[in-house]
């Protein structure tokens, strides 16, 4: 598997002793350890360090502390946000991990730089907004049902937003993770952001109250409509209305969400693919929903998480300021 992590893993290939296919084997395996989405960003954080590195003339395997921390201090002063940086130190700690080499990033120069950078940035994050149910109802009400593509995107909006999946799950589903029962669909997910081992969980997607913003018909529209019996279900469609054998991307998804939200009179930056699963999570906790059943879909493994998307939510609810004026 090409990948620009892998030329820096196992720095001493030539003291090894083993043959050059069991290092690629090697090397390939500690890479997939890595959840996809994950692999990207680190890619992208340390093909930017070897850069740096490089132009100032500095070794990037093994770093020094020193190294790192200039080399975060470069970046901060580019605009990189908290995060983005964070990404940059986890990147780096994880490639001298696996490599067998003492990590830079623990060293306390690294750790002050840091918590300098993030006193004087600040760490809010900035969301993007929820596709509450009003609104997923508005943008889907703007996919053009005589069109394919319009099919699958309505499909994706009410489905996506139902099942509050990841957009990495989402186009990651196969016709063959689907069960349809007389409640709803039975969705089993083979592999998702926490569960990177393949032990799978399974999704109730319930049927909806009304037959136009049903979530299970319309995924199954979508299907009849594009004849797709197996393998992928989200898939590319092209102007034409012609339907293909790949997935979509995850990036497609958001740009469904956008393009929909725009269309709908939303703004459309503040709308991404995560909006559907926060959509959900927000609808649901408005309507009273218990956090324990919130999690049994979205397969959060902790309250506080939820607790990122329901604050506002719970922001005036039981306020220690009730009726004091």
């Amino acid at each position: 598997m090409p990948d620009s992590v892998l030329p820096a893993i196992a720095t001493s290939d030539g003291d090894s002793g083993l043959p050059a296919p069991a290092l690629a084997a090697m090397r390939g395996f500690v890479v997939e350890s890595l959840a996809p989405a994950t692999r990207r960003a680190y890619r992208v954080g340390l093909d930017a360090f070897r850069a740096w590195c490089e132009a100032v003339g500095a070794a990037s395997m093994p770093a020094t502390p020193e190294t790192v921390a200039a080399f975060l201090a470069a970046e901060a002063g580019l605009g990189r946000s908290v995060s983005t940086l964070e990404q940059r130190v986890a990147a780096v700690r994880w490639l001298h991990d696996a490599a067998g080499v003492e990590t830079p990033t623990a060293a306390k120069l690294v750790r002050a730089t840091m918590a300098g950078i993030r006193r004087e940035l600040g760490v809010a994050p900035k969301r993007k907004a929820p596709a509450t149910v009003e609104r997923v109802l508005a943008m889907a009400s703007h996919a053009d049902a005589a069109t394919r593509k319009g099919m699958r995107d309505r499909a994706l909006l009410l489905f996506g937003f139902s099942s509050a999946m990841r957009r990495s799950e989402l186009v990651a589903l196969d016709v063959a993770d689907l069960e349809q029962t007389d409640a709803g669909l039975l969705v089993t997910l083979r592999r998702s952001k926490t569960d990177q081992e393949g032990r799978g969980r399974v999704v109730a997607v319930l049927h909806g109250r009304n037959v136009e913003t049903c979530p299970v018909r319309a995924l199954a529209g979508w299907l009849e409509t594009a004849g797709i019996t197996a393998d992928a279900i989200f898939r590319r469609v092209d102007r034409h209305g012609n339907v293909g054998e790949g997935r979509m991307s995850d990036r497609a998804v958001a740009d469904v969400v956008k393009t929909h939200a725009q269309r709908a009179g939303l703004d459309p930056r503040e709308f991404a693919g995560h909006s559907l699963r926060a959509g959900f999570v927000t609808s649901a906790a408005e309507r009273g929903a218990k956090t324990d059943r919130i999690m049994d879909v979205t397969g959060h493994r902790s309250h506080a998480m939820v607790r990122t998307y329901t604050r506002r939510t719970d922001a005036f609810a039981d306020h220690a300021g009730t009726g004091l004026l």
